[in-house]
């Protein structure tokens, strides 16, 4: 335990004074046993720690704040992000520390990133104790001798229990995620949900490793036994987290990671995984840590008397979560890096049921896809929406991209070029018709495509041009299906196909428009075509 303090915090900033206590880099058996000594959590059967986050359930968008200042004003994108002024996050960070007068504060020091290189040293200060084990799962431990002379590049205070003021602060509300990102610091405020803290790391990353030529991805990455790393790149739905799930490969890393001149690396050491309907039969890795001690469980549901779990239940929300270490994964990696990558998937569930089942695509149609980050929302997912709607997240990972997204997007053909990088979009969507006329491409061809193109033998395969998308398809494959290779042919009505896809076409067209001015000719040349 170290016993530094924090009375200043860096940059010419106050610090905290006037503690009741603070706790340096607790364990985590101390910090799961002192959760529930103040009554933060409860004690599942199996030994993990079941929190409940109150009103908020998930990110608060709509509350997060980038300070505006000589630097930002020309390096972020503010189409996609919010100004506050320097005054204004001096004031709250003033406030919070007001507040913080006669509290104890949880401390740890942490690295976000594996590449010893590009490594980022974080403090995270939290007012609650299962925050604190929370993000230490999250991010890597820094060793005993690290911490000796641990030296902190960006810092993180979450204080749930404090109130932002719109007028004093430019909140919306009382909730409220304000970045200093060139200060390095980000503060949280109002809200409980602890995936504030974890995607404010991911941000700084997002923000500062662009500046030194290394890509930072939303994304998981796996690594084959003869060194063949491949990056999955999806939104929600797309089957992310399941394929890259392969018991025949080592998992680097589920959700965020960077490629640097080193290789792949995460940027975290653990797992934040979400829990509704989750099964023994069909995660069973996932489904294992939450018997596992320490695991953190965010609002799922569990018997006051039998400590028994239910997953199914979404009383107090769709979006339960758990968090653990990487290592409790059985074929994690223990470094959480590997060489540079073979193959980018980029997945998407299509539910208008247009796209192939799986496409090679060169790097310019890889800009252009991944500045896209397309999938489709099924109808009846939302009140009023009775067909499949379009959902565009540039770089899949919109939200936490702070800068223009064509400079990710120009950094990404940059490596895939330089590494010979092979590019492939899977589509894990419906195949014979939309959603509701159609059906969901079977899992089984997903995988045996996918296992052909990692392993190298989809390559040597015969390939026809997409005549809307202009992606090479394979016209055969071994050991699947060749009827669901072409779309077009799975629909009985070709003319209802034809309508279909140009209407996306349309749609990917227009979400584009807003990066024409930001790309090269070759990647404008990668658009789908218009019949």
């Amino acid at each position: 335990m170290t016993t530094h303090g924090i009375e200043t915090l860096g940059n010419g900033l106050p610090g905290f004074k006037n503690l009741k206590a603070e706790h340096w880099n607790l364990s985590a058996p101390v910090l799961f046993e002192t959760a529930v000594q103040r009554g933060e959590g409860e004690v599942a059967a199996d030994g993990p720690l079941v929190v409940k986050t109150g009103e908020h359930t998930g990110r608060s968008a709509k509350d997060k704040f980038v300070v505006l200042n000589d630097e930002t004003k020309d390096t972020i994108w503010w189409d996609a992000n919010k100004p506050i002024s320097t005054k204004q996050f001096d004031l709250l960070l003033g406030d919070i520390i007001a507040h913080c007068e006669g509290k104890e504060l949880y401390i740890q020091d942490l690295f976000g990133g594996a590449d010893l290189t590009h490594r980022l040293p974080s403090r995270i200060i939290t007012e609650l104790t299962w925050h604190n084990l929370f993000i230490q799962h999250l991010l890597i431990e820094a060793t005993p001798q690290e911490l000796e002379d641990f030296a902190p590049e960006f810092t993180v205070i979450n204080v749930p229990s404090f109130s932002a003021d719109p007028k004093r602060h430019g909140s919306v509300g009382a909730t409220m995620i304000a970045c200093d990102l060139t200060r390095q610091i980000v503060l949280i405020v109002g809200t409980s949900y602890a995936g504030e803290t974890k995607k404010s790391v991911f941000t700084m990353l997002n923000y500062l490793l662009p500046k030194k030529d290394v890509m930072p991805m939303h994304c998981s990455v796996n690594v084959g036994s003869h060194n063949d790393p491949a990056i999955f790149f999806g939104l929600s739905g797309t089957g992310k987290t399941t394929l890259s799930a392969d018991p025949t490969r080592t998992l680097i890393g589920d959700d965020e990671h960077g490629w640097s001149e080193n290789g792949l690396f995460n940027f975290e050491g653990g797992c934040y995984a979400k829990m509704i309907n989750l099964s023994a039969e069909a995660e069973p890795e996932i489904f294992a840590t939450s018997k596992r001690f320490g695991t953190v469980l965010e609002n799922v549901v569990m018997d006051p008397d039998t400590r028994q779990l239910d997953f199914n239940d979404a009383t107090l929300a769709e979006n339960s979560r758990g968090a653990y270490p990487l290592s409790y994964i059985p074929n994690s990696s223990e470094t959480g890096r590997t060489v540079q990558p073979m193959i980018v998937i980029m997945l998407t569930s299509d539910a208008f049921g247009v796209l192939p089942p799986i496409s090679r695509m060169t790097p310019s149609q890889a800009m252009y896809h991944f500045l896209s980050g397309y999938t489709a929302k099924v109808a009846g997912t939302e009140k009023g929406v009775t067909e499949p709607t379009p959902n565009f997240s540039t770089c899949f990972g919109g939200p936490f991209m702070p800068r223009h997204p064509s400079e990710y997007g120009n950094l990404l053909r940059k490596l895939i070029a330089e590494h010979n990088t092979t590019c492939w979009l899977v589509n894990t969507g419906w195949t014979g018709g939309t959603y509701g006329v159609g059906n969901r491409m079977p899992i089984k061809e997903t995988r045996a495509l996918l296992a052909a193109a990692l392993d190298g033998s989809l390559n040597a395969a015969d390939m026809r041009i997409d005549e809307n998308f202009g992606f090479e398809v394979p016209v055969a494959v071994h050991g699947v299906d060749t009827s669901i290779l072409n779309p077009r042919d799975t629909w009985a009505d070709k003319n209802a196909y034809d309508a279909q896809a140009q209407k996306l076409v349309g749609m990917f067209i227009t979400n584009f428009e807003k990066f024409l001015d930001y790309v090269d000719p070759e990647v404008k040349a990668a658009a789908p075509k218009v019949g």
